[in-house]
């Protein structure tokens, strides 16, 4: 199965801040390289080294599967899901680890962009609300007028409260998404009032619950929950990359598939101590069980084969066309969204 990726325009001034962004990447990533000069190369930038819902991208390096394939990857960070997809889009790196639903955002804007392996069958993701907006919100029925805390504009942040918010009777026109990114800058959002709530993912959401500065509205770190919230299986973090590039380059994506594949079988079977254990450790921020505990929130959203969930990449059609009329206007050809070559074979 193939999958067309979505497009991001890039205005000139656009173009620029993502250098800029991009040199911080690198200079955040210096360490997210397997380090043997050896291999093949690859970049892949990440939405979010830290966040639990891309775990996968440095477990795989941490647990030695990239060299043991015989490729020397380097793992970039951003902030926000969007800028790391404009980045590949760019031309800059050679994969993304991001979310599957920019792949049909991006075939409606003539990009071809495909998910070679699937991390999960949930999004991860939590709306949580303020300890001071708790009694005013509910429920999404209840987000008209309310100022709502997204990673940026664009992102599967939202994407998923903008259809949380149809779903529920209310127009996206009703609230105000406001871009906060991730981490502390969110909860200071939520502290501060700048924010009525908003999603996010863990650790920002262990953290949050930690520090009393919010509840749990939503959480769809679970199939469970992302049936419930969603109406299916919502494939979310995934390695994606441009078509072109994947056909000309078969050989390089099944060595990653192959080590992602490794990663994902390691974590479904061991606990979220021993993953902990693996990870960086100012991943922790001075807090080791704490971080241990929102990777075993949200375990439960990984695959444990890489493969695509069943009826996934349809759930992910229907929420796009719940409010973006990109895709309520436009034919999406799922079967371009996606291939299953890769983690068949590694199999």
């Amino acid at each position: 199965m193939r999958k067309s990726a979505r497009y991001s325009t890039l205005a000139a001034a656009g173009l620029l801040a993502l250098s800029s962004l991009t040199a911080c990447a690198n200079d955040a990533a210096s360490t997210a390289s397997t380090g043997s000069g050896k291999g093949t190369k690859v970049k892949i930038m990440v939405g979010g080294l830290d966040k639990v819902i891309y775990l996968p991208a440095m477990l795989t390096q941490r647990l030695g599967y990239f060299g043991a394939e015989g490729l020397d990857v380097e793992l970039l960070t951003e902030p926000a899901g969007v800028q790391a997809e404009t980045a590949l889009v760019a031309g800059q790196v050679q994969g993304t680890v991001g979310f599957y639903d920019h792949t049909l955002d991006l075939q409606t804007k003539g990009k071809a962009v495909e998910s070679v392996v699937q991390f999960s069958h949930a999004p991860g993701e939590v709306e949580v609300v303020s300890t001071k907006a708790a009694g005013d919100i509910t429920s999404p029925k209840d987000f008209k007028g309310k100022k709502l805390g997204i990673t940026s504009l664009g992102s599967s942040t939202d994407f998923l409260t903008k259809y949380l918010a149809v779903k529920n009777g209310v127009k996206v026109s009703d609230f105000s998404p406001v871009a906060v990114g991730a981490g502390a800058t969110f909860i200071s959002a939520l502290q501060q009032g700048s924010i009525d709530g908003g999603m996010t993912t863990d650790p920002t959401v262990a953290n949050i619950l930690d520090k009393k500065a919010g509840k749990v509205l939503v959480d769809m770190r679970t199939p469970e929950g992302s049936q419930e919230a969603l109406g299916g299986p919502y494939p979310s973090s995934s390695l994606y990359m441009q078509t072109d590039w994947v056909n000309g380059h078969k050989d390089t994506v099944q060595k990653l598939v192959n080590a992602f594949v490794k990663t994902l079988k390691w974590m479904s079977t061991h606990s979220a101590a021993e993953i902990a254990a693996k990870m960086p450790a100012d991943y922790a921020q001075g807090d080791k069980a704490l971080y241990t505990q929102s990777i075993k929130s949200t375990l439960p959203m990984f695959t444990d084969d890489g493969v695509m969930p069943e009826n996934g990449p349809e759930t992910v059609e229907k929420v796009l066309k719940a409010f973006n009329t990109n895709i309520q206007n436009a034919d999406v050809d799922l079967s371009k969204t996606y291939t299953t070559e890769f983690v068949e074979a590694a199999k």
